[in-house]
């Protein structure tokens, strides 16, 4: 990514982020069914159910850098995304542009504000207005806010479009005459239109075939690189979001539960969750994948309405069970913690995790370690053989 300011830049440790949330949080209010509303008009008293999307979350991302955010569906992470660009009002918590909170703006302030941070959806097909053409779908940002004459937004149009790989006059075809890489293009090149600082990329890549996510990747990164576009990438797969991120940020029922560089989290992962995940990512070298170990968590993920107390993750926690139980998982809340230099991590025993066995296998890096866990808290049992449960497999894909 040429152009770009990377984690290795020493400037990166002191700069002031270009966008940071502080302690957001987002609540929903589940509808009610048919039969709660009629106990509710009889006198019954049915409360209303209230899913914690986003709980609690700080995060930061400086100027330049790419942070992808991975996790399970129904993690929270599209609903942190719109709350990083202020799609979603904020249930707690608060939102800052290069230090400066944005909460007190005044509303036209606000909507210059927001011409700095853009999106681009997950679903190529469903984002774009089948009843506008690709030229009327990228200059409509322009006409909101009411930005150049009609023929600037038109020469702005034939900027833009070769700028993501399509040919100019394509901008009077309508998206059905598109294939869905040439759709995504048009997302791209609408998010690009009022020339952003921040875009937040929801899964850009899950609904296209493989051999076009390449070239959608691609396309970002030669972005970014020119335009000194700053990134915050959502998605399931892994080896994309290492092949294309700075940092990285773990997140698990509505929580982030370890940050750290692209290169520390998938080499040395600290909390039992991202072990897991990286246990489900294949590696193209026979010798290092039959070495490797996956990891079948138990059950469930929890419902974001009714999560767990104490650490969210306790109770499909292979190391919890390793350690023998412990009360403290389940009685209190875990916070993010660097444990090493730029690696955060919510886990009372994540020391438990750094040169295990699970941690070794999972990246294929041979390791002196033992199967006795070090630092046991007391009443903990000794290491075991890794669980063997059977249950639902840790999305990888």
């Amino acid at each position: 990514m040429n152009g770009t300011r990377h984690r290795t830049d020493p400037g990166l440790a002191t700069a002031t982020p270009l966008v940071e949330l502080r302690r957001v949080s987002k609540r929903f209010v589940k509808a009610l069914d048919v039969s709660a509303r009629i106990g509710n008009l009889l006198g019954a008293g049915v409360n209303e159910e209230v899913v914690r999307a986003v709980d609690g979350v700080d995060l930061a991302i400086l100027a330049g850098e790419v942070v992808g955010l991975v996790g399970e569906s129904g993690c929270g992470k599209s609903t942190l995304g719109r709350l990083a660009v202020g799609l979603l009002p904020l249930s707690a918590g608060e939102r800052y542009w290069s230090g400066t909170p944005l909460a007190g703006l005044s509303r036209a302030a606000a909507r210059a504000q927001q011409l700095k941070m853009q999106m681009i959806f997950q679903d190529p097909y469903a984002s774009l207005d089948p009843r506008m053409t690709a030229g009327s779908i990228i200059a409509e940002p322009l006409d909101i806010h009411g930005i150049g004459t009609k023929k600037e937004r038109q020469d702005r149009i034939r900027e833009l479009l070769p700028l993501v790989g399509l040919d100019a006059a394509h901008g009077v075809r309508y998206p059905h005459e598109f294939s869905g890489g040439q759709r995504q293009r048009i997302g791209v090149a609408r998010a690009l239109a009022l020339d952003p600082d921040l875009i937040v990329a929801d899964e850009p890549i899950s609904a296209l075939d493989v051999s076009i996510q390449a070239q959608i990747l691609n396309l970002l990164q030669r972005l970014q690189g020119r335009l000194g576009l700053t990134y915050l990438f959502i998605a399931h797969d892994l080896a994309v979001v290492r092949h294309i991120s700075d940092r990285i940020a773990v997140m698990y029922l509505g929580q982030i539960v370890e940050v750290a560089s692209s290169r520390d989290l998938n080499t040395r992962p600290l909390h039992p969750y991202s072990v897991a995940l990286l246990s489900a990512v294949p590696v193209p070298d026979p010798g290092i994948e039959k070495r490797r170990k996956r990891i079948i968590l138990r059950g469930d993920v929890p419902s974001p309405a009714a999560p767990p107390s104490g650490c969210r993750f306790h109770t499909r926690c292979w190391l919890r069970e390793r350690l023998g139980n412990p009360e403290r998982c389940s009685a209190e809340e875990p916070v993010l913690r660097e444990l090493e230099s730029g690696h955060a991590v919510a886990c009372h025993f994540a020391e438990d995790v750094a040169g295990s066995v699970e941690q070794a296998l999972v990246t294929g890096r041979p390791t002196a370690a033992s199967t006795s866990v070090a630092g046991a808290p007391s009443g903990a049992g000794t290491a075991s053989a890794p669980p063997t449960a059977t249950g639902p497999a840790v999305p990888g894909e």
